[in-house]
């Protein structure tokens, strides 16, 4: 079975990427906006536990902190996907880190770019167009990170939640 970790922001910002999602990426109907920690891997079921209970221990670390988005951006020339650029921060960064280390074999194929993906399989025309407007719009999103969740793919291709993992609050 396929899993993946990822960090669903709140409502707001939620609703903000999905008014472009519904658009411009064809996966919208299969995962609700998120921050890719992992990125899909495979684990055997009898590691599935330690994966787990692994990833609570870093949830039990971690005090809440905050993200700002301030633009739109993009992975061209890579390929054409456009996405709502994490501004820099440790903690997501730090976070990232741990995670790597906790899943069997896991080795990322990409530098981890923290971002929330709103359009995407785009052609090379639409992806210009759709960027060049994108880019020259103002914004100034803040959310606060308390959580992050544990997916397994289904068969038809959508994500749900295996686990939930909280933030310690002190």
């Amino acid at each position: 079975m396929k899993y993946g970790v990822v960090i669903f922001p709140g409502k707001p910002l939620q609703d903000l990427a999905n008014s472009y999602r519904k658009r411009y990426d064809p996966h919208y109907r299969h995962i609700p906006p998120h921050i890719t920690l992992i990125a899909g891997f495979e684990v055997k079921k009898e590691l599935l536990n330690e994966v787990v209970q692994n990833l609570r221990e870093v949830a039990k670390e971690l005090k809440p902190f905050d993200i700002t988005i301030t633009k739109f951006s993009s992975f061209q020339p890579v390929n054409h996907v456009i996405y709502l650029k994490i501004d820099p921060k440790e903690d997501l960064e730090n976070l990232h880190a741990k995670m790597v280390g906790l899943i069997p074999n896991y080795v990322p194929e990409q530098i981890f770019v923290p971002h929330i993906t709103i359009g995407q399989e785009l052609s090379p025309d639409e992806h210009s167009d759709v960027f060049g407007s994108l880019k020259m719009l103002q914004i100034n999103q803040q959310d606060t990170i308390d959580r992050f969740h544990l997916l397994y793919q289904l068969e038809n291709g959508s994500w749900t939640v295996f686990e939930t993992f909280r933030f310690r609050k002190d």
